[in-house]
């Protein structure tokens, strides 16, 4: 199972202040168990949403919207993207981030929808067929 890890966004992180240099040698280190383990398909840190923007849809029409967010508790961080056997496990691995800063944060834990999950809506097979035709593109073209 693949989970999407959500690191939400703080005051400091959406000032655009990097972490120190305590936070990145722990996080680090966390990010090599990771790695060693054979959980870490992806992870990184984002910019804060000043240099960000969201596109608004209605029917036909599209809205930009540049940043910054107002609601700091609604915006990420940072995001890992792990392959773990359960729920259970990415909580388990959540609960060692390294928080030396000791700030109140949080972290979100989403499960990414798979293919089997599609079936009963593409019942012909073809959408998924498909799909895994562009994973393979995909993947081929990051080699």
């Amino acid at each position: 199972m693949r989970f999407m890890i959500l690191i939400k966004a703080t005051r400091d992180s959406e000032a655009g202040v990097m972490p120190g240099e305590k936070l990145l040698t722990e996080m680090m280190k966390f990010n090599e168990e990771l790695v060693k383990a054979g959980i870490l398909l992806a992870g990184e840190g984002l910019h804060p949403s000043t240099k960000g923007a969201r596109v608004r849809f209605s029917g036909n029409k599209r809205t930009v919207i540049d940043g910054p967010f107002a609601e700091t508790k609604e915006l990420i961080a940072g995001f890992w993207l792990w392959q773990v056997k359960s729920k259970e496990e990415a909580i388990e691995w959540v609960k060692r981030v390294p928080n030396p800063e000791g700030t109140e944060s949080e972290i979100e834990i989403r499960q990414v929808f798979s293919p089997e999950d599609f079936a009963a809506s593409d019942p012909s097979g073809e959408v998924r067929k498909k799909e895994e035709e562009l994973r393979a593109i995909s993947e081929s073209r990051r080699n």
